[in-house]
Parts: C-alpha cells; structure tokens; sequence
C-alpha cells in the first residue's frame, strides 16, 4: 500500500487525455495486479501488507523502453563526433567480435542502469550474430537470463542482417547472415523464449536491422513469419538524410513507402527513430496503426535530426520513447528521455512550447511505450486491474521541491522539467527490482565489475 503521494495514471485513451491525477492519494497492489487508485489513504491495512508513506513522492506508471541495443554498452564513448553511416563503420569490426558472455555482461549492466531511471518494461534489438564466436540463440538466451536477474519485463527483438558489404549494403560480410539462416533462426527464437501469456515476462519480436543491411526477401519473409506466429514487428526507420537517399536511389522509393511495400505499415509494427518523414508517411502510420519509437538523444548524439513527434500524435499515431543504444546514446537514462522528448519537439518545428506538454511527454514515456510493444491493456497506466509496474519518484529534495510542492506545485512537472528524479521505489510485477533507491535484485557494482571486464576483452581484440 503505497499512500500519501502524488499520482499520475496516465490511463487516458490519448496523448492529450493524461488520465486521471491525484494530489494525495494511495494505490494499492495485491500479487502482481494494482487493485486500488485513489485519492486519500487507502484505508485499513490488510494482514501482512507493508505499508509505505510516500510523502513529497510521485507516483507514475514504470517506464517504458521502446528501442535499445543493450550490447552497444561495450563500446560506449567512441566515434564521438561521426554521424551515423561513419559510426556504424567504425563500430562494426568492433562487434564482429562480440560473444554471449560480453552479452550478458552488457545486457545485465544496461537493464540495471535502466531500472534506476524508472523503467519497468524494455525492449532491446539485438542484429549481431558474428559467425564461428557462438551460437545465436546464447546471445538471445544471455540477454534474457539479464533481463531476469535485474527483474524487468523483457521484449527481446530477433535482429538479423543479410546484405553485406559485398552485395552493396553497409555492415561486413563476417556478421551478416545467410537470409534462410536469420529466417530460421528468428522462429527458433520466438519458440524457445516467446510467452504469449497474459502477464508475461518475455515476449519476442521479429526484427530485421535496417533498409541499407537487409534484403527485400528477409524483410518480407520476416513479416509473413511474425504474422504466422503471432508476434511483432520492430526495426530502424527513416532515422538519416542518407538513408533517405540510399532509399530514392537504390529502391525507388522513400523509407516508409519501401517499408509499405514490403509489407511493413500495421498495428503489429513499431518503428525506431523515423526522423524524415514526409507529411503522407505521417499519414499513412495514423491511418494503418504503426507506431514509432523515439529517441531523442540518440538522434541528436549523431546529428541525425528530431522525429516529427507533434505532426504524428496529431495525425493519430502512436508515438513512444527509447533510449536507443548505450554507444549514440551514453546517457541511457529513460527518465531523461522525458525532457529530452519535449525540449526537442518545442525547437523543432516552431510550434514552440504548444508543440509537446509536459504530461504528453510523460504518456510518451509510459502508455505510447506500451502501445508500442502491444502491452497497454497490462501496462503503462495505473488502474486497478493492471499489472503493478509503478515507479515512486522523491521529488522532495532541492533540485525538485519547489517545482512539486510549491505554490501552484506541479510534480508532474517536476519529474519532465527538472533533472532526473532520484527513484525511491520501482515495482515491476508487484516485486520491487529498486527499494529505497538501490537495486534490490543485483548489485550494482557488481555488474559494473562484470562489465567493465567484458570491454576489457573485447578492446583486446580490436
């Protein structure tokens, strides 16, 4: 029973309808499930409850991560000042070279990191499966083993590339795969980790890298499998100028009408980046259900451009937020995002501070999140019913109080507007993964020992 703290549900249907907010209120969690919201305490205390005064607190959905490369925490710090095709080159002879153990290691260390910042759902697309340094499925198997030990709920993407640099796309041949190898090995993955349950933990998505590192057939393929076995659809879109480019020249088309084509525009597919979008692309991701997955800073990192976030929520469309990968993004802080995300929509297009609120940020951040990976009917509000995937925000110190508590307070506002906010609590099923702001399920210095261990290797090959 958590009581006498703000609440923000963000259980409203649309960006612009946030939901119901509470002053002082109390939510209540039995098992795994929020069975009360409310405003005031919460009233008798059932036997063996723990009952937590959460004053000058506020209480928000978990995050939600809706894009990251969590094995790019290896490789963090490099290529500073190169945009994204130079980045990718640099960086790729480096991660030819990466295995399942160096995986884990960064899986474990980025999902922790992503717990401390208020995340209680991530996804993570992992496309690098070098050949002869193991198999794919223990790559899959130790980001998923991570997820488990840090406690969060866990969307792992199968990644796969197969247009190598022979063949005219951009990353090297030794870590693309044969096309009905990447097929295969993309329905092995769903059926050994894919939980349909409700509730679950795990679910797989099907996830090809990008229009310059995938043929036409893998992506089609792809799409027809995720189909078949119902899961969904995730990859890189639209993110630079030269893709858009390499898109107009060498297909014919721009990024989102090659995606179309190929089958890749539906309720079942969620987008990263989508930085270069013209007006008809935004319309046709409202008309068809596709939703995008922002990243902010990742996106401003390499000098790539800002996602049209105002022109898609308008239109209708579903946008959420990512961090995107720990090597363009060496923040990764998901709490962040939220300021990011409005500060970079209010300068981009000119609308000003019309163009994103601060409340619309956060429904980004939590609800937008889970519509992306198909779980807002479990997740990414606080209602009775839902899974208790909360997150308690202290925003009694100096860097936030007066925003939260002062007159005409605003603690929602205080959480977007101010530096990330110190976590006092995360709940992730009803189990806290954060308690009175550590990591209760690994220890955190820990898993930096093991990571730093894990790029020791790896810089000892490159």
């Amino acid at each position: 029973m958590i009581e006498n703290c703000a609440i923000a549900t963000m259980d409203g249907p649309r960006h612009d309808q946030g939901g119901a907010e509470y002053r002082r209120g109390h939510i209540t969690v039995t098992g795994d499930r929020i069975t009360a919201v409310g405003e005031g305490p919460a009233g008798s205390v059932p036997d063996g409850a723990r009952r937590i005064d959460a004053g000058g607190c506020l209480a928000t959905p978990g995050l939600v991560n809706a894009h990251h490369h969590l094995y790019q925490w290896l490789t963090q710090g490099r290529a500073q000042q190169s945009v994204l095709f130079d980045w990718l080159t640099e960086l790729y002879p480096i991660w030819a070279t990466i295995d399942a153990g160096q995986v884990h290691a960064a899986a474990t260390a980025g999902l922790a990191w992503l717990a401390l910042s208020g995340c209680t759902t991530s996804t993570d697309h992992h496309y690098i499966f070098p050949r002869g340094v193991g198999a794919d499925a223990d790559a899959l198997a130790a980001e998923v083993a991570a997820a488990a030990r840090v406690g969060l709920r866990f969307h792992p993407c199968r990644g796969s590339m197969d247009l190598g640099r022979s063949a005219g796309g951009l990353p090297p041949d030794e870590i693309v795969e044969d096309t009905d190898a990447a097929l295969a090995a993309t329905e092995e993955a769903v059926r050994r980790f894919h939980d349909p349950s409700p509730g679950a933990m795990v679910r797989v998505a099907a996830a090809p890298c990008s229009p310059f590192s995938v043929t036409p057939r893998l992506m089609r393929e792809t799409a027809n499998l995720a189909r078949a076995l119902g899961v969904r659809l995730h990859t890189h879109l639209a993110e630079t100028r030269g893709e858009d480019a390499y898109c107009r020249q060498a297909l014919g088309r721009t990024p989102a009408e090659y995606a179309e084509d190929l089958g890749w525009l539906g309720p079942d597919v969620w987008l990263a980046h989508c930085v270069h979008l013209d007006e008809a692309a935004v319309r046709r991701f409202a008309a068809t259900g596709t939703s995008v997955a922002h990243c902010p800073t990742s996106n401003a990192r390499l000098g790539a451009g800002i996602a049209p976030v105002r022109n898609l929520l308008h239109a209708g469309a579903t946008v959420g937020l990512g961090v995107d990968g720990a090597a363009s993004s060496e923040g990764s802080s998901l709490a962040a995002e939220l300021r990011q995300a409005l500060l970079a929509a209010r300068v981009r297009d000119g609308h000003g501070p019309a163009a994103l609120t601060a409340r619309q940020a956060l429904w980004l951040g939590t609800r937008g999140g889970a519509r992306c990976l198909g779980r807002d009917d479990e997740t990414g509000a606080l209602r009775p019913g839902l899974l208790a995937d909360i997150a308690l925000w202290r925003l009694y110190g100096i860097a936030h109080d007066a925003i939260a508590h002062g007159p005409g307070g605003d603690p929602v506002a205080a959480l977007v507007l101010g530096p990330p906010a110190p976590l006092e609590l995360l709940l992730v099923g009803g189990t806290p993964v954060v308690d009175g702001g550590e990591l209760r399920t690994v220890d955190a210095a820990t898993a930096a020992r093991e990571v730093r261990a894990a790029r020791q290797r790896l810089a000892d090959l490159d």
